[in-house]
């Protein structure tokens, strides 16, 4: 058994001994997250049963939660002077995980946020039991998949990660989708819906579900670009047969020929950099060379 192994073992120990401190609030099984009245997501079970676990939710381009008046921001460019309370304060998560995940599964989501605190100048702290808003992951069953609201939201705030089941891994075969969601939860949008995204890729409108076309939208520069050119590798980038109506009818190709669409495995260079950018921490002259530093070596 390695080392590093071991290490999270230790922590994940650490962690329960922390929350078992607190108590948890009970998350109901159905939950309904919100979806703009304007975007029309019918839900199509036929159609979305063997989707992607990022699609399945129904929400918002598939795992987004949000709510009319922050997607009429999205839509001309979430300003994060507007909503300033979206962002965590002092770039600090508190968060609880779920006792309702087996081991196996606190380790894949503890090394998921061990990833991001070491990669960026954001801290996820074990939630004390006593901060109003926080960060509480839960195995939500209805609706079930990987969603997560956009920012911070207020209050008891739900990062939904579906478990391993009979028919496969769902959020949690490895970190990388619960880094995908994570990066939700911090302000982080889709890189396809970047409004420069068309030079890039070319969206195949008529593979795609009817009822889920609005999830193929573009929105302003704000949002997703920042300072940073168009990301293929990102985690944040849809996969090439999302929302797809059948096999072999992709949604999304590319215009490099080779580039490959939306790696689950971990923070890509610009992933990291974004979070990082967000955050301000690029803005300190002592911070800037070492988060630089950390996202050009460990980025993929």
């Amino acid at each position: 058994m390695s080392l590093q192994f071991n290490l999270i073992i230790i922590y994940f120990l650490i962690i329960n001994v922390i929350e078992m401190a607190v108590i948890i609030p009970k998350i109901p099984d159905v939950l309904n997250p919100p979806v703009p009245d304007n975007v029309d997501l019918v839900e199509q079970s036929e159609f979305l049963a063997g989707q992607d676990p990022e699609n399945t939710p129904g929400l918002f381009q598939g795992d987004m939660a949000m709510d009319n008046k922050m997607y009429k921001y999205w839509r001309v460019g979430l300003r994060w002077d507007v909503f300033p309370e979206k962002l965590w304060p002092n770039a600090t998560v508190p968060y609880a995980v779920s006792p309702l995940y087996d081991a196996a599964d606190q380790i894949t989501i503890l090394q998921a946020i061990r990833t991001l605190n070491f990669m960026t100048c954001v801290h996820f702290v074990p939630w004390d039991g006593k901060a109003k808003d926080f960060l509480l992951i839960w195995p939500i069953k209805y609706p079930k998949g990987c969603w997560s609201f956009v920012g911070k939201t207020g209050g008891t705030q739900i990062l939904s990660l579906q478990p391993p089941d009979r028919n496969g891994p769902n959020c949690l075969g490895n970190e990388g989708r619960a880094i995908h969601e994570l990066m939700h939860a911090l302000g982080i949008f889709h890189e396809q819906s970047r409004a420069d995204r068309d030079r890039f890729i070319k969206i195949h409108w008529e593979n795609i579900i009817p009822a889920f076309k609005s999830n193929f939208e573009k929105q302003s520069l704000k949002n997703t670009t920042y300072s940073f050119e168009y990301d293929y590798n990102s985690i944040m980038h849809y996969g090439k047969n999302y929302f797809s109506i059948g096999k072999g009818k992709p949604t999304i190709t590319t215009k490099v020929p080779g580039a490959k669409l939306g790696q689950r495995s971990s923070l890509s260079v610009t992933d990291c950099l974004k979070i990082n950018d967000l955050y301000q921490c690029l803005d300190n002259p002592k911070l800037t060379k070492k988060y630089y530093n950390i996202c050009k070596t460990l980025g993929i």
